[in-house]
């Protein structure tokens, strides 16, 4: 599949969640202030957040895929990186709005549940569980930071639905046994949708906070570069190999030695299959910046 394709794809994706946000919002805030339901109107507000950050995802992705220029020679991948970090923020604040109205609804002498506020509920976790699937396959095979922060959105918002359904369906069952406790159900549940959304806030921003802070890639895929480097039978020495992501794509810097009496058309003919080596094994990584030292057999 070409680059083209790939970008097509996430753009789709990411209208096909926007439009869906938009839907849901409506649908759950109408039904939830119209059948006084706590969890199902915070989570309609939780929705209507969604649709600020995928607004936000196809605009940062747009950007991030255009080629580097004389201002960032290193591309644009920080934009989606930045989108991937509001979408956490905003999931933050719905979070701390979702237990702020579940902790009032306390309060409050609980209204009756509905069978439309439940059936609500039900199409919108149905709904985002095959989004979250759909947007997570496709982020992950083009690497794209803001679809895979999308796709935890979408799954934030199954667990709140799956709550919604929990706790409205307490509610129903509270009022038509006469079981006074189970009319709180529907704050309750909020309340725990509330935590649930807040640690997925945390993982987004905090995985976001490392890229933008040039974070080093893993162990185990710093290792993975240097077995490559290593299989080159001219480099003698890995003198320094640092990595990082860009965003959907990654950057690897290397330092290293080899033979001192090569000439520069040897040298640049190593460099070139070490960096093919590498792009090669490697498709998500965007840029190979290879420093060459001379190595000698005598005072090694």
């Amino acid at each position: 599949m070409t680059n083209t394709a790939h970008s097509l794809s996430s753009i789709i994706a990411i209208w096909v969640s926007l439009i869906s946000n938009i839907f849901l919002t409506i649908m759950k805030i109408i039904v939830g202030y119209l059948f006084h339901s706590p969890v199902l109107l915070a989570d309609g507000f939780h929705n209507a957040g969604d649709v600020v950050a995928s607004a936000a995802a196809l605009t940062s992705m747009r950007f991030s895929k255009r080629p580097p220029d004389e201002d960032h020679p290193y591309g644009h991948g920080k934009a989606e990186v930045i989108s991937s970090a509001l979408v956490g923020l905003i999931l933050g604040a719905a979070a701390i709005y979702i237990a702020i109205e579940a902790i009032f609804a306390f309060f409050e002498e609980p209204h009756k549940a509905s069978v439309l506020a439940l059936i609500t509920a039900i199409i919108s976790m149905i709904w985002k569980q095959a989004l979250y699937f759909y947007t997570m396959r496709i982020g992950r095979k083009e690497n794209s930071k803001g679809l895979i922060a999308t796709a935890y959105d979408h799954l934030a918002d199954v667990y709140a639905s799956l709550a919604a359904v929990i706790g409205i369906g307490l509610g129903l069952i509270g009022f038509h046994f006469d079981i006074p406790i189970l009319s709180y159900g529907d704050p309750l549940a909020g309340l725990i949708v509330a935590i649930l959304v807040m640690r997925l806030a945390i993982h987004i921003g905090k995985e976001a906070l490392d890229i933008l802070m040039e974070k080093t890639v893993s162990e185990e895929r710093l290792l993975a570069f240097k077995q490559l480097i290593e299989e080159i039978p001219e480099v003698k020495r890995v003198d320094r190999l640092r990595a990082r992501e860009h965003g959907h794509y990654v950057l690897v810097d290397i330092r290293i030695s080899i033979p001192a009496e090569l000439t520069i058309q040897q040298g640049h003919d190593v460099t070139s299959a070490l960096r093919n080596a590498i792009k090669q094994a490697n498709p998500d990584v965007g840029e190979v910046l290879i420093h060459v030292n001379p190595w000698y057999e005598e005072i090694e």
